[in-house]
């Protein structure tokens, strides 16, 4: 029997929808929006689509959304100058700097600038330093959205084994982190890892982030695991596809997410819950 699908789509309309209501509750009772501004350095094609959809659903859910374009040869000290301006604006309460920026300035460097109070991608050290140590900083949104869904899908993870494809900081440690909070015991493994194939049948939920389209093999699913899919690659054809092979993996996985429409709409809501959080902290 084919896997069940789960609907990225629907989980991450439900959390918008908590979203907007938070934030309309948030402006009726203290006149207060929460803010959200988009830095895109460049005109690379695919970032300028993510930054547009980021602002099209931070509209939607009632937030003071706004934009700023620099050019592709803005010098550094000039985006540094912009974070710092941004960090000092208290209508701000979520800074994000549109990742990948252009190779003559140091994204480390970017990120560490950004107030961790208005780090709403969890990226600062602050904030994986709470997540490691399990305080309350920001959570990156795609492992965030990763455990929403999981939890959506009433996913017991408590003494589960769970295997985590990739170590990004951006998905890989943190998803692991987050997995691990929950009693998971998780194995993290990488395209070096040997015999990976063997390391993947363990695991009572597989999550793949590893970038390389259709890497992770129907028959590296244990009978019945939760397959989460990250990976957002094109196929031969031009054609969206995940990092795990869908139509052989679906004949084996208890239940997986599709790509498209799984864990890529799942960001951006989380995305704006950390950003209605932001806001709600910076007036406590």
């Amino acid at each position: 029997m084919a896997a069940r699908l789960i609907d990225g789509k629907a989980i991450a309309a439900s959390v918008r929808a908590e979203v907007r209501e938070k934030a309309a509750e948030l402006a009726a009772r203290t006149g207060v929006r929460p803010g959200l501004t988009v830095v895109l350095v460049g005109d690379d094609p695919a970032s300028r689509v993510y930054v547009r959809n980021k602002g099209k659903a931070a509209d939607e859910a009632g937030f003071v959304s706004r934009q700023i374009d620099l050019p592709a040869d803005t010098k550094e000290p000039e985006l540094l100058e912009v974070v710092a301006r941004l960090n000092a604006d208290p209508s701000v309460h979520g800074i994000l700097v549109q990742l990948p920026l252009p190779k003559h300035i140091d994204a480390k460097k970017v990120i560490e600038a950004i107030d961790p109070r208005k780090d709403v991608d969890g990226l600062h050290p602050v904030n994986a330093g709470l997540l490691f140590t399990g305080g309350a900083g920001f959570i990156p949104c795609t492992p965030y959205g990763i455990l929403r869904m999981l939890d959506h899908e009433k996913v017991e993870l408590k003494g589960k084994h769970a295997v985590v494809v990739g170590r990004s900081n951006l998905v890989g440690k943190p998803a692991a982190m987050l997995l691990l909070s929950r009693h998971a015991t998780v194995t993290i493994c990488h395209s070096r890892t040997e015999d990976l194939p063997s390391v993947v049948r363990t695991g009572d939920v597989v999550v793949a982030a590893v970038g390389r389209g259709g890497m992770i093999r129907g028959s590296w699913i244990k009978p019945g695991a939760v397959v989460i899919d990250v990976g957002m690659n094109r196929d031969a054809a031009g054609k969206l596809c995940g990092d795990v092979a869908f139509e052989e993996a679906r004949q084996t996985a208890g239940a997986i997410t599709p790509v498209p429409g799984g864990v890529g709409p799942m960001t951006i809501a989380m995305l704006l819950q950390n950003t209605c959080e932001a806001a709600l902290r910076a007036l406590s």
